[in-house]
């Protein structure tokens, strides 16, 4: 086996949200690869399991945790329950959210926006809330927020409506905030913002969907004219960024916004 070095996260406990699928699955996997147990959490408990028997095949540890991160009650039990079997929580990937419809302000449902902030923001809030002081009792910890480019600049119609860039904009300067404020608990704080990646974002949207020839000739076309390399990435690909930020290798960092989109955000 290769010698993992300062990327090792031999001994360290992973709470990944949203594991059960997409990119969460992705930053699950990951962990597992360099050593770390991992807690997955999510609401698809079929998908969960298959998530622990691939995490096992790695020889890690892994409990699946099914958890609604807009209930408090939830949250609160999927890190105590992280805690009890696993023993402590060393890495945070905040990663559940939503999508809607991609459609204009005016033609957003109100019901529709309340479920993505309820989601992408204050659920996301929830499990800061009750993950950081679990750290702290550690003096150690380190926390990955998961944004979008959404979160960064206007990307519409094909990234995400108002509700889901307001949200991930949101999440950025929580992220900031929540590294200043935690600094001195040894706690690090830092945000990865995603452009377009392989996942099922956006799977549990209410309502008819657009043919898939449809959705298939829109993505091509978004990434002939809008992204420098010319592709959706894998959500593998996401990996190695996951992998330094919850390791040693990025002991000095905290409070950035890492943006991996295939150089989507270098146009202005």
């Amino acid at each position: 086996m290769a010698d993992k070095g300062i990327f090792d996260l031999t001994g360290k406990v992973a709470l990944v949200t949203g594991a059960s699928r997409g990119l969460g699955r992705a930053f699950a996997e990951a962990m597992a690869e360099f050593g770390a147990d991992v807690a997955c959490a999510g609401r698809d408990n079929a998908k969960l399991a298959e998530m622990v028997q691939l995490i096992g095949k790695y020889g890690r540890r892994a409990i699946a945790v099914r958890a609604d991160i807009t209930q408090e009650a939830d949250v609160k039990r999927m890190v105590d329950e992280t805690v009890r079997q696993l023993g402590k929580i060393d890495i945070l990937f905040n990663n559940a959210g939503i999508a809607r419809r991609m459609v204009r302000i005016h033609e957003i449902a109100v019901q529709d926006w309340d479920d993505v902030i309820n989601t992408n923001l204050r659920g996301a809030f929830l499990v800061l809330k009750y993950v950081i002081p679990a750290m702290m009792k550690n003096k150690s910890g380190s926390i990955i927020n998961i944004s979008s480019i959404a979160g960064l600049r206007a990307e519409v119609p094909e990234v995400g409506p108002a509700s889901y860039g307001a949200a991930k904009a949101a999440l950025i300067n929580m992220t900031q905030v929540a590294a200043m404020e935690y600094v001195k608990d040894g706690i690090r704080v830092n945000c990865i913002a995603p452009g377009m990646h392989k996942s099922e974002l956006g799977h549990d949207n209410p309502g008819p969907k657009p043919p898939a020839g449809e959705i298939e000739k829109m993505i091509r076309k978004y990434c002939a004219e809008e992204i420098p390399m010319g592709r959706i990435a894998e959500a593998s690909e996401l990996k190695g960024l996951a992998v330094l930020l919850a390791s040693d290798a990025s002991s000095y960092i905290t409070g950035q916004v890492f943006v991996e989109d295939g150089g989507q955000s270098a146009r202005l």
